[in-house]
């Protein structure tokens, strides 16, 4: 499923995701004597321009992501991605964003894929919430999801980037 179409898909999905995040932040600090390998993980990296294409990943058990870039512009930017999984392992989180909100690099390209689930959710934006603002969403047409990811739609994407969100299901084994 891509992003929900309608009003009120959105809103519905726009509740859901912070509610699972935060839940699995609450979850990995409740659980002290989880394996390492299963608590929810921040990570800093450096957003660089020069036009190269450049790629950062984190891996969370059975499951991973990789945010793969071209900027120009300006200097190297802090960037931040958390992965996490929620407590019934049914659902995958990665999120990457800048923590000042809005980049000032101008993306060439963008690319998020997930291993080891399928895209349930997600959503990209070209500012970050940060203080009064809010986070403001990229056109549906700048942007395409596919089961395993989000990237930019050549010819469509405006160049800005500050933060994607993606909800993936994992797959499950039945008894």
């Amino acid at each position: 499923m891509a992003a929900p179409s309608g009003r009120s898909g959105r809103r519905a999905w726009a509740a859901l995701v912070p509610a699972t995040l935060l839940c699995l932040a609450a979850w990995a600090a409740a659980e002290p004597g989880t394996a390492p390998d299963a608590a929810p993980s921040t990570a800093e990296f450096d957003v660089r321009p020069g036009g190269v294409v450049h790629s950062f990943s984190r891996s969370l058990g059975d499951y991973g992501c990789t945010f793969t870039y071209s900027a120009q512009g300006g200097t190297n930017e802090q960037w931040q991605m958390n992965v996490g999984v929620s407590e019934d392992s049914g659902l995958f989180s990665c999120s990457i964003w800048r923590p000042q909100g809005k980049s000032y690099l101008f993306f060439t390209q963008f690319k998020a894929e997930v291993k080891g689930a399928k895209i349930e959710y997600a959503m990209a934006y070209s500012q970050a919430a940060v203080g009064a603002q809010n986070d403001i969403p990229l056109k549906q047409e700048e942007f395409e999801i596919t089961e395993t990811t989000v990237s930019h739609r050549e010819g469509k994407f405006r160049f800005e980037l500050s933060k994607l969100v993606i909800v993936a299901k994992t797959p499950r084994d039945e008894l």
